[in-house]
Parts: C-alpha cells; sequence; structure tokens
C-alpha cells in the first residue's frame, strides 16, 4: 500500500524551508490507512519539540503565589503567637506552630527556620513602630531629653499593649546560652543606635558637652529601660510605675549630661 499523499505546511518564515529529518518524521507518523493531517499534525509536534521553551516568567509584584506566601506567613505568626502565650517560648514547638496554622511539619520550613526567627520578628515590629510612631511627632527643635523622652514613652505604650507577649519575649532573651539571646543583642544594637542619633544631634545642639561619647550614653539609656522592665515582667509593679521608673532613670542620667555642659560652657566663657 502506497502511503499517503503528504502535503506539507508552509514554512513559518520566508525562505525557510522543512528539514529533511522533519519531513521524515511526518512520514513516518502517517500509515498508509491515514490522511495527511496526521503528517501535518507529525510536523507540527516535530517542530514544536525542537523549538526552545520560553523562560519561565519572573514573579511579578501582585503576583497569587507571592500574596499566598504573605498569607500563610502571616498565618504562621498568628499561631506562634498564641503558642507562645499558651506555653511559653520554651514550651512552643516549630511543629506544633505549623499545625495550629494549618500546616504540615514540611510545609512550615519553606516560610521560616525557627521559633526564634519568629520571635525577632515581632520584637523587630515592634521596634519599628515604636519608632515609626515617633517619627510621626518628632520635633527636633525640642531638647534632646525630651526628644528621647517622648520615643521612650511610644516604645512603653506599645509593650504594654501586649503584655503577655512582651514578658515572654523578655524572658526568652535574658538566657545568655540561647540562640535568641545572640539576635536580640543585634537587634538592641538597632535601638541603641537610633537613640545615638537623637543624642548626637542634642550634642552638636550643645544640649549636651562635646566630650560625651554619645554611643556609650546611649547604651546606658537602653540598659535603664531593660532594667526597669525586669521587676514589671515578674508582676512586682505595674504598667505606671514601670514607666515613671524609666523617665526617673533617663531624668538623672540627662541631668548629669546637661551639667557636664554647663560647667563646659562655664569654662569656655572663663
Amino acid at each position: 500500500m502506497s502511503p499517503a499523499f503528504v502535503r506539507l505546511p508552509p514554512a513559518r518564515q520566508a525562505g525557510e524551508s522543512h528539514s529533511f529529518h522533519a519531513i521524515l518524521f511526518a512520514l513516518m507518523m502517517t500509515s498508509s490507512d491515514s490522511s495527511g493531517e496526521d503528517a501535518v499534525d507529525g510536523l507540527q509536534r516535530f517542530e514544536g519539540a525542537t523549538t526552545a521553551r520560553p523562560t519561565k516568567r519572573a514573579l511579578r509584584a501582585d503576583d497569587g503565589r507571592l500574596l499566598r506566601g504573605r498569607r500563610s506567613r502571616a498565618r504562621i505568626r498568628d499561631a506562634a503567637r498564641e503558642l507562645f502565650r499558651e506555653r511559653g517560648f520554651d514550651g512552643a514547638t516549630l511543629r506544633a506552630i505549623g499545625e495550629r496554622a494549618g500546616m504540615g511539619a514540611s510545609s512550615i520550613y519553606r516560610h521560616v527556620r525557627s521559633k526564634e526567627e519568629l520571635l525577632i520578628e515581632e520584637l523587630a515590629s515592634l521596634q519599628e513602630e515604636a519608632w515609626r510612631r515617633f517619627r510621626l511627632t518628632d520635633d527636633r527643635e525640642l531638647c534632646a531629653r525630651e526628644r528621647v523622652g517622648r520615643f521612650l514613652d511610644a516604645q512603653h505604650e506599645l509593650l504594654t499593649a501586649d503584655r503577655d507577649f512582651t514578658v515572654i519575649a523578655l524572658r526568652a532573651t535574658t538566657k545568655p546560652e540561647a540562640r535568641v539571646a545572640r539576635q536580640v543583642l543585634a537587634l538592641n544594637d538597632r535601638t541603641i543606635g537610633l537613640l545615638m542619633e537623637v543624642l548626637q544631634m542634642g550634642r552638636m545642639r550643645r544640649d549636651l558637652a562635646r566630650g560625651v561619647d554619645v554611643l556609650e550614653a546611649a547604651r546606658v539609656l537602653f540598659n535603664i529601660t531593660q532594667g526597669a522592665r525586669i521587676p514589671w515582667a515578674n508582676g512586682l509593679v505595674d504598667d505606671e510605675s514601670c514607666r515613671r521608673a524609666i523617665q526617673s532613670g533617663v531624668d538623672l542620667l540627662f541631668r548629669g549630661l546637661e551639667d557636664s555642659s554647663e560647667r563646659s560652657r562655664d569654662g569656655e566663657s572663663g
């Protein structure tokens, strides 16, 4: 039986011819009792198989997968906060957090690597929000003492609004052998850097003496706040008493810094 007559499709571009192997493949795909349309289909499949596949489309900002990933991350954070409150930081495992978020043990690792990462993320969010609130109402014409006080008030308001989580975070970060403690130290350094920025401007405005070590002063300010929160975290003082303790420590420090500034000015005029 003679093979069916094959009418090849036109070349895709002017001057382009079908290769010998393409024609042979089309003929092989055509049986004696089939139509020429089968050969055309075979040729098109051959050419399609030998054509390079297009590159994978890059993710856009509004891509559905990105949106689903953000939603999954939000569920994980909510589940972590719930379990931290119920079981404490040590008692909450990443597997349990995944189950609470409706994810399998393997799925959660695509989003987070450890529960420490979740705790640090929450603390970082609190820090950023405190600084954002401070910036909204900040007046750079005020003295350094007033500006620092405003920032610490904004920070205190946020921390006391979610007392349970703040207490858990403070207790988890006081264990020097814990992995989270080292990460929190790095996070604390940023807060110290932000305080140092305010103090540096105060020194330039001569609110503080020229010789004041603004980095060391910022560290002392930070440690004052941390020390005042320890009895608060253990339920020994209420929110307002904690705030007053922080303010008293800050006032005491600035009294010394401002006295140094006055002595410096007196020395220059004398």
